[in-house]
């Protein structure tokens, strides 16, 4: 009978010391179960917004390019920048809208950046701007670059150019990204 008594005690006391370093191994376990996870929210959340960050000033990047665009093709500064070399009406209109599609190449990729909308009005004030130039150019009492220069800016003294328009969509969509 002492023998069982001795061994119920050394049961006893195993189970006495076993006990609480299991309840503290459990412990352990879930405050760094919960700190590991806790870190990983944390790096994952810094990444995000790392990433909004750089999308943010890709997309800037994108709308000033527009910008710059817009301002490239309205026809005043366009006139100022592209001369005639031999004062050839044909030549100097193929030269101006020649100009207006190189410089909407050299920006084709900005589209990933922009919404479709912005896009698209984009694309309409540089048409409708390529278009102002042919119609101008088809008035037959226009028969040289000058007075093809003259008229297309007098006829810009009566409306706004469609870059105008272009540009304040941009500037507007900007702040609503802002």
């Amino acid at each position: 009978m002492k023998f069982i008594f001795m061994e119920t005690e050394k049961i006893i006391d195993l189970i006495s010391y076993t006990v609480p370093a299991i309840v503290t191994g459990i412990v352990s376990y879930y405050f760094f179960f919960n700190y590991t996870k806790n870190e990983e929210r944390k790096i994952k959340l810094s990444i995000l917004k790392e990433n909004q960050n750089n999308g943010l000033h890709l997309k800037l990047q994108a709308y000033e390019r527009m910008t710059l665009f817009m301002e490239r093709i309205k026809p005043s500064k366009l006139l100022l920048r592209v001369t005639s070399i031999n004062n050839d009406k044909n030549a100097y209109t193929l030269s101006l809208i020649n100009t207006i599609e190189q410089e909407f190449e050299h920006n084709l990729s900005q589209q990933i950046y922009i919404s479709e909308e912005c896009w698209s009005v984009i694309i309409a004030a540089k048409n409708a701007t390529s278009q102002i130039i042919k119609k101008t150019s088809e008035d037959k009492n226009i028969t040289n670059a000058q007075e093809l220069r003259e008229a297309i800016l007098k006829r810009m003294l009566e409306t706004s150019p469609p870059s105008t328009t272009a540009l304040s969509f941009i500037k507007n969509e900007v702040k609503s990204i802002l």
